[in-house]
């Protein structure tokens, strides 16, 4: 399927879909391993193919003030704008370069399908998880009009890593029956230069999630020796407090995955940080303790 934000640029392409702006040569992927230059046209050939799908309580999200007590629906598929050391998810995240290989080609779940799987299980709650859902985008606009009509409701989980102009057109096609989770990684610009990330970008992308009326939720998995920083989790609950003390905040346990080996997060510095958050927001919640 050609891809939805991108330009020519002499042999290469320039993919819009996340901050990065990544400029491919024929044959080769951007960053986030799955965007493609087939000949001068930048195609994305996981659109509405997907490898991972599962029922979820869907507190699992996390998203606790969103349907609590339901189950929902979840789609994951492969490739991720960021490049996290110690995603849990890095085989579908961040897959090598036989990729296609790993991953032999599925067949797509075409909008009226996935529509009707849902319904069959009785559930009214879709979630795109467990890689960067915004690389479905495209997808995302298509199936969202049917999933609506059908009543349900659309959950993102992502890293908040989108262009302004795919995040404006995801707005377009959510509605406020919908929700995000919203990674917020680290609350220093070095820290996500190192994650393959852009703060900046992240906060514009939760103050648009949640001025166009999308219910919002964040997580912030504390990482030591990454962004296990008291000051800086001050600062972070601090802004976050500035655009809704009612924004909820989920701060889980890093545990050892893919290149980064730190021992876990200790639970007495999850305590502590939670305590400091609660100064600024009144939904705080911890995970994996």
């Amino acid at each position: 399927m050609i891809a939805r934000w991108w330009r020519k640029c002499g042999d290469s392409v320039s993919c819009g879909l996340c901050f990065r702006g990544c400029h491919v040569r024929p044959g080769e992927t951007g960053r986030c391993g799955v965007r493609f230059n087939d000949g001068g046209t930048l195609i994305s050939p996981w659109l509405g193919r997907f490898c991972a799908i599962a029922v979820d309580p869907v507190e699992k999200k996390p998203l606790f003030h969103w349907n609590a007590g339901s189950f929902i629906y979840s789609l994951g598929s492969v490739g991720c704008t960021m490049d996290c050391p110690f995603c849990q998810n890095h085989r579908i995240a961040r897959p090598n370069e036989n990729v296609y290989r790993e991953f032999p080609a599925l067949p797509e779940i075409y909008p009226d399908e996935l529509a009707h799987d849902i319904k069959q299980l009785g559930l009214s709650l879709v979630a795109f998880t467990y890689n960067e859902p915004t690389l479905q985008a495209e997808y995302i606009c298509e199936v969202a009009p049917v999933l609506h009509e059908a009543g349900i409701s659309i959950a993102l989980v992502t890293n908040g890593a989108m262009s302004h102009d795919a995040a404006r057109s995801l707005l377009e096609c959510l509605n406020e029956n919908d929700a995000a989770n919203i990674d917020i990684k680290a609350f220093s610009p070095e820290t996500y230069q190192k994650l393959g990330g852009n703060l900046e970008t992240v906060k514009g992308n939760i103050e648009s999630f949640t001025a166009a009326g999308i219910h919002v939720e964040l997580t912030s998995l504390v990482v030591p020796g990454m962004n296990d920083s008291i000051e800086e989790f001050s600062a972070m609950s601090e802004w976050v407090a500035s655009i809704s003390p009612e924004l909820p905040l989920h701060i889980t346990r890093y545990f050892p995955a893919r290149n980064y080996h730190e021992p876990s997060t200790s639970k007495e510095l999850l305590y502590a940080l939670a305590s400091v958050a609660r100064k600024n927001l009144r939904h705080v919640h911890l995970g994996n303790i």
